[in-house]
Formats: C-alpha cells, structure tokens, sequence
C-alpha cells in the first residue's frame, strides 16, 4: 500500500502521471527513515531537514504539516503494510503541483509515503569486504543544493552503475575543487591517527542525518579528536578507517580503497552509541 496525499492505494494504483514536476525537473524532495515497532527512529531531525528543504525551495508548506500528523500518516502507512510490529524502510516524498515548465504555477505540494521491510530491527555492522574507488566523470557543485535530498541524483545514478560494472561496492564522489565529498549512498568518516573528521556542508555533502548524529556523540568522546574538514583524495590510502552513515545502513565500513585495506575498530565502537541514541530518538 502507498499513501498519497493521505489516501491509502494500492501499490499498482495510477496515481502519477506525465506532467509530475518531479518526473520531469526533480521538482521533489525526500525523507528515508527507518522505523522499527512503530518507532521513527531520529524523526525530529527527518522532519526538521525536510521543512527547512521545502523553505529553501520555496515550496508551500500545508497547515496540517505537523511532526505529528506527518507521523501519523507514516505510521498508517507502516500498518497498512503489515510492518507496524516490525521494522521498516519509509520513503516520505514531497513533489510540487503539477503545471508550468521550469516556473510553476502553483507552489503547493503533493506527497507520498511508501514502506518496505527491513532485515534487522537496529543497526548492524557488516563484515563483507566492502571496496570503493573514486568516480570522477561528473562533479558535485558545492552549494546548497548539493546538501538537500532532491530527486536530482543523476550523479548517484550514473556512479551507481559505473561501480557495479567495476565490481566495486561504492564510490566516492568529487567536488569541483577535487576534494573527497561523500559516497553515493552517505557521508564519508576518515579515522587517522586518533582524529575522526568528515567533509563540511559548504563541501557540498549531503546534511546527512546520522552525520548529525555521529557529529553528536563524538563530542562528548574523549579518545577521538573531531574535525569537520577538507579530505583530498590522497588522504585516502594513508587512513587507518573509512566508514560511511545513512540512515537505513547505519555506519557502513569501507575495507578496502584501491591497495590499502582498512580496519573496522572505531566503526565497531560507534555502531553501538548509534543505536542508543536510536532508541532515545
């Protein structure tokens, strides 16, 4: 079952057409948030980004938007699905009205919620050999833009399928000033020396939530120096740890980047104080 504008379909239900603004310019915006026994994990933060997104792209935001209406409509959502005692995988998606080309007519929106199920209830580290490699046909723009979770991932897509013709499990994306941006699926960690930093948002990453978070619990840690900084790509091979976070894997670890393999040790030690935080979410 999906949920649009509230109405609960069937899956194979027409309910889109041609003339969506966010099939034919990107004109949308989402959320992908776990939820687990009825629980949105980190939800504040989800609903917080997605207004914020909505305000920088001038879309109107509807009166009844509420974090407790929207949750009770992911919730239905959620039931409606049969995955309301279990766990799941929710796409909460906002898309303009249809009509004009490039300037619409109307700055009203449309949404949809969609779920699917997920294996584990929390988050779980992988022990597969996980390896990247840099993708450098195209750039990200370091702009606001580039941090909002817009339909124009063209760039992921195209990433995507260059890693799987190479055999790798990921890529890292470029900005223009050839500085180590993201992955395609998250934000990127580098562990060296007892110093943990990530790229900043003027990078032009996505303000990811779980890199919220991390950014949260290594704070308050006293075994790691934290840094929100620059990672060029020759930074890369002489990292003890790579890792990666979203908000439907967790912290993924990277094992291997061209001829260095990494160790997981630090991963390992968040992975845990991520899933509290979870809980308390």
């Amino acid at each position: 079952m999906v949920n649009y504008n509230g109405n609960l379909l069937k899956e194979n239900t027409q309910f889109l057409d041609h003339q969506n603004r966010g099939l034919r310019y990107g004109d949308a915006l989402f959320e992908t948030m776990r939820m687990v026994n009825g629980k949105l994990f980190f939800w504040e933060d989800h609903y917080l980004r997605l207004m914020a997104s909505m305000r920088i792209l001038r879309m109107e935001i509807p009166m009844e938007f509420t974090m407790e209406f929207l949750e009770s409509k992911i919730s239905e959502t959620v039931e409606a699905n049969n995955l309301i005692a279990s766990q799941a995988r929710v796409r909460f998606s906002v898309f303009r009205e249809k009509g004009g080309f490039y300037l619409p007519t109307s700055n009203d929106i449309n949404y949809c919620i969609e779920a699917v199920p997920l294996k584990n209830p929390f988050y779980i580290l992988s022990e597969e050999p996980y390896e990247v490699e840099l993708f450098k046909d195209f750039y990200v723009n370091a702009d606001m833009l580039s941090t909002l979770k817009t339909n124009n991932k063209i760039i992921n897509v195209v990433g995507s399928i260059f890693a799987k013709e190479n055999d790798y499990q990921n890529c890292l994306l470029l900005n223009g000033s050839k500085q180590v941006v993201e992955a395609l699926n998250g934000n990127l960690f580098l562990v060296k020396d007892g110093v943990i930093k990530t790229p900043p948002i003027k990078e032009g990453c996505l303000n990811g939530i779980i890199r919220k978070k991390l950014i949260d619990i290594l704070s308050k840690l006293e075994d790691y120096k934290f840094e929100e900084a620059s990672i060029s790509p020759f930074e890369l091979q002489k990292a003890d740890e790579l890792f990666i976070t979203n908000s439907i894997a967790g912290i993924q670890p990277i094992t291997k980047y061209r001829k260095k393999e990494f160790v997981n040790t630090t991963a390992k030690g968040l992975l845990g104080k991520l899933n509290a935080a979870a809980r308390l979410s």
